[in-house]
């Protein structure tokens, strides 16, 4: 007698669970949140550690630094170099307010004039580092006047005076009008934030470069996590059907 044969049986999930007993997968929307969410989540403490280690934007609120920096500029400031290399005469940095400082800024910028342990002069509105005058290029023709504040202390430049060891002596570019080292003192490097590295507003040619090549590496980013995204997805994820196994073979018994 002909056995007739058995064909599998496809049998639905319950619970979630396969008729072999193991989970059904994730779905693909589940998948795809998790894996954003991950995105994200890392996007969010990449900024965090670029803000405190690499670079942060600061606000230009007064006319120290003209004509290089306009009152309501913004400028992004480099964490990272003077780990690399020392501070240069010439830099425009950013730092902290000293103790003799009475502005309500939390933070300055000013330009470095004076290395530690060179002396720091005025003579005839000229400045002079270690008794020779001082070419600085960043000055608006024809050049202001440095004159010694008024203040009582050493610092003032009404004397030629040393920086001392570790601390540098910072000017403002417009020379006139800004409160700097003749009268706050030089400052220590520990209260050092950055070194300008350009301005971010208004926006010049060199900040649409910069701005450039950061949206090309973020789409570049974007594009390998959805590269790995369609690589780690199984692209026909259907059910496996199982059924009881088969009774004879296909010429029956």
């Amino acid at each position: 007698m002909r056995v007739p044969e058995l064909l599998p049986i496809a049998v639905p999930s319950l619970d979630g669970y396969e008729a072999t007993g193991a989970p059904a997968p994730p779905s693909r929307v589940g998948i795809w949140l998790i894996e954003w969410l991950v995105v994200v989540v890392l996007a969010l403490v990449l900024a965090v550690v670029v803000r405190t280690y690499v670079a942060q934007m600061f606000y230009i609120p007064s006319g120290s630094m003209l004509p290089t920096l306009q009152i309501g500029d913004r400028i992004v400031v480099d964490k990272l170099s003077y780990r690399l290399h020392p501070v240069h005469r010439g830099d425009v940095v950013v730092f902290r307010r000293p103790p003799l400082e009475h502005a309500n800024y939390s933070d300055l910028v000013k330009r470095v004039i004076g290395l530690p342990g060179e002396t720091v002069s005025s003579v005839a509105g000229q400045v002079y580092i270690d008794g020779k005058p001082l070419a600085e290029p960043w000055l608006p023709e024809p050049h202001p006047l440095s004159a010694p504040s008024p203040v009582a202390y050493g610092f003032s430049l009404s004397h030629p005076y040393v920086v001392p060891a570790g601390e540098y002596f910072v000017m403002g570019d417009n020379r006139a009008d800004s409160e700097d080292s003749r009268y706050f003192g030089p400052i220590p490097a520990s209260l050092i934030v950055g070194k300008m590295a350009f301005t971010a507003w208004p926006i010049s040619d060199g900040t649409w470069l910069v701005v450039l090549s950061t949206v090309a590496g973020v789409i570049l980013i974007l594009g390998l996590v959805a590269l790995w995204r369609t690589r780690a997805v199984d692209p026909d994820p259907g059910v496996t059907l199982r059924g009881p196994p088969v009774i004879g073979g296909p010429h029956g018994a």
